[in-house]
């Protein structure tokens, strides 16, 4: 299958890319194959023998424009589009002005205009004010009246038709200020509105922006000289110098510095990072010159992942997006039906002026125009995504960004999710004379060498006391069990509670000891002479600083069932989800019992989450109404299953995205409620013939205005 891209002049809306779905879709064998980025007005066809003749041609039929993409230089391209649209938009109200005040001079003032709009047969506008009121029409016209010939070719009626028909009434019945006025606020409003979706537009846009264009590459003889970020090869070594951004993900290998990964993981601290850990591209290096070793190709760095995603998940609709187009679709014709009815009623059933009734149906077509009512919604769910983006979390779609504002159960990974993944000293037991320095100096000496986790968080500890760790000699490794070695001329081993009941070593309060941390869900590890027991040396996989107050907090909300699935035993299980507040706990569970557990979940409540990070979680986050993913620790398996990625591993960020789901529901619900509140006190005023042509466009573009403005808060997470 093939795949060709294109830039869609003219695409600011919901309702033209439904248009374009209903005559591209024939075309390319379905609207399945028709991929929309209403943000950067982009297209992506995904089919075989994509002629780019015709695709221009079925676009251009629209009253739109289909030019091949070019993502060298889309923001010269994006600054460049509106221009013609606001410039005419501009030249209406002036072009309208212009009329009125001509006509005002000619006829002796601003009340004899007035006066002779005055739904007489013959107005007596003048030429001149005529020339110029038509001009104005036109200016604001131009981009209205080919996709209203488009909906009147193809009976399908929309708020470009609408339009056009009042505009050309009024004329016709010698309204040329209203037609002109009508005309210019059509316009003015169509621009307001590419400017909302432009100024959400930026703000997914911002993300690009991260990544410099440029890399910093070190040369073989110690210099370095500039490349383009994408001519950069896995395995070259860059410099990163202090404040620069990161061009690519690469590993330190020389340096230390504190970098700001706030605009990818949403953390609010910088980070202190050295040589063998991970950067991202896009972060901000602090202090330090880094020399980085580069892991991914520019395409495929974290930041670029993030902006694919972002950008595909414009086309996942959400079910209000969904329910607004069909809504729309039944009202615009309906509409039209109830207009016509109007104006057709009451002169031929109480013979009432047919002048009268022709101009309040007008007036109730300008009303009616859904505009508002389709711009409310994806504009709420585009600042929605960005927003969530711009805080660490990942939202794949309107589709996803709604579900957790419902949710009713939430189920929890232990390992790496609830927990660091990382074993941690959490207890040093002395004994026989020995204190917690001696015992961490002699498992230090004897793990030196050693890759175990257990081994690592024994050398983690050593560091943060300040003991100095100096191999023992004669090391010896007890394959399963443990080691032995020398240290300061003595012998010493360390190992498991088995290990230790195999020298014959252990007393009975020695046992009763291990077994009470055992059950608490801890390794222990035992360092023992040849004379007595030394002491034990506790670790566990800690519980993530910030899970308890995230638990809370999610109950809080009202997500009241959470659950713990995990593979762990059923001790360690219980002494972990003890510790977070969660009550529920399923333990040594394989992948596919998770995700039979997931669907007992699923079949007891209408939504459940699932949140984990690892492989064997994915089969069970698919399972789950909504996938959650640890974005930063996950495994890619974990992140390309889940519908949401926590990009800095911070729980406390669930029960942020549920306040952030439920304040987006509230705007779409309010723009909703609101768009179709002033168009129906309107459409009373319209029958009672109180309202006129001019005030009923300035309440529907007063009414888009709100709904874009309430809509574009969410940027402000």
């Amino acid at each position: 299958m093939t795949q060709a891209t294109f830039r869609i002049r003219g695409l600011d809306c919901a309702e033209e890319v439904a248009i374009l779905k209903r005559e591209l879709g024939p075309l390319v064998g379905g609207e399945q194959s028709l991929v929309f980025d209403m943000l950067r007005g982009k297209l992506t066809i995904r089919a075989d023998d994509v002629s780019a003749e015709a695709v221009g041609a079925a676009v251009a039929r629209t009253g739109m424009k289909a030019e091949p993409w070019r993502e060298e230089s889309p923001g010269r391209d994006r600054k460049r589009r509106p221009r013609p649209q606001n410039m005419l938009a501009a030249a209406s109200g002036l072009l309208t002005a212009a009329g009125f005040g001509v006509h005002a001079w000619i006829a002796g003032g601003f009340a004899a205009a007035l006066g002779s709009e005055g739904m007489t047969v013959s107005h007596g506008v003048p030429i001149a004010a005529r020339a110029l009121y038509s001009a104005a029409i036109v200016c604001g016209g131009w981009y209205i009246l080919p996709k209203a010939i488009f909906a009147l070719r193809r009976l399908r009626p929309d708020m470009n038709l609408l339009m056009s028909v009042a505009v050309l009434g009024a004329v016709a019945i010698g309204e040329w200020f209203e037609a002109a006025t009508v005309a210019f606020l059509f316009a003015l409003s169509n621009a307001l509105e590419a400017w909302s979706v432009g100024r959400a537009r930026r703000a997914v846009e911002a993300l690009m922006d991260l990544s410099p264009s440029t890399a910093r590459v070190k040369c073989d003889g110690g210099g370095e000289h500039e490349v383009r970020a994408e001519e950069v090869e896995v395995g070259t070594v860059f410099v990163v110098r202090s404040g620069e951004k990161v061009p690519l993900d690469g590993m330190i290998v020389a340096g230390d510095s504190e970098l700001d990964q706030s605009p990818i993981t949403g953390e609010s601290l910088p980070v202190a990072k050295g040589a063998g850990e991970e950067v991202f591209a896009g972060t901000i290096n602090g202090s330090g010159a880094l020399e980085v070793r580069s892991t991914r190709e520019a395409g495929d760095t974290t930041l670029a992942h993030i902006i694919r995603l972002v950008e595909e998940a414009q086309a996942r609709r959400s079910p209000s997006e969904r329910w607004v187009e069909k809504f729309a679709r039944i009202y615009t014709p309906l509409v039209m039906a109830v207009a016509l009815l109007v104006f057709l009623a009451p002169p031929l059933l109480a013979a009432a002026s047919w002048q009268v009734w022709f101009y309040r149906a007008l007036v109730l077509l300008v009303i009616a125009c859904p505009c508002a009512l389709v711009i409310s919604t994806p504009v709420s769910i585009v600042a929605a995504l960005a927003s969530a983006a711009r805080s660490g979390v990942l939202i794949k779609g309107g589709a996803y960004i709604e579900v957790p504002a419902r949710l009713e159960a939430l189920a929890f990974d232990k390992t790496g999710t609830l927990t660091g993944g990382e074993a941690a000293v959490v207890e040093v037991v002395p004994l026989n004379g020995h204190d917690e320095t001696e015992l961490i100096e002699r498992a230090a000496a004897l793990e030196a060498h050693s890759s175990h986790p257990l081994a690592r968080a024994v050398l983690r500890h050593a560091d943060q006391l300040g003991v100095q760790t100096r191999p023992a000699s004669g090391l010896r490794a007890i394959a399963g069990k443990g080691a032995e070695g020398d240290f300061e001329g003595k012998p010493f081993w360390l190992g498991s509670h088995r290990y230790l009941e195999e020298r014959g070593q252990e007393t009975p309060e020695v046992h009763q000891r291990l077994e009470e941390m055992s059950a608490d869900g801890r390794s222990v590890i035992v360092v023992g002479n040849d004379d007595h027991v030394c002491g034990f040396i506790a670790t566990a996989d800690r519980l993530r600083p910030e899970a308890v107050r995230a638990i809370s907090a999610l109950r809080e909300e009202g997500v009241e069932h959470l659950v713990m699935l995990t593979g762990d035993n059923a001790g360690t299980a219980r002494a972990i989800a003890a510790q977070a507040g969660i009550r529920d706990v399923r333990a040594e569970l394989l992948p596919s019992d998770k995700v039979a557990e997931v669907e007992k979940l699923v079949a007891a409540h209408d939504r459940v989450a699932m949140v984990g990070d690892g492989v064997n979680d994915a089969p069970a986050m698919g399972r789950a109404t909504l996938g959650i993913a640890m974005g930063s620790a996950g495994s890619d398996a974990a992140i390309e299953s889940a519908d949401i990625a926590l990009m800095s591993d911070d729980l406390s960020r669930l029960p942020w995205l549920v306040r952030h789901s439920r304040r987006t529901l509230s705007v779409i619900r309010q723009n909703v409620t609101f768009a179709l509140g002033v168009k129906l006190a309107v459409f009373v005023l319209a029958t009672l013939g109180v309202a006129t042509l001019w005030m009923a466009i300035a309440a529907d573009m007063g009414a888009s205005l709100l709904v874009i403005g309430n809509g574009l808060r969410l940027l402000r997470a």
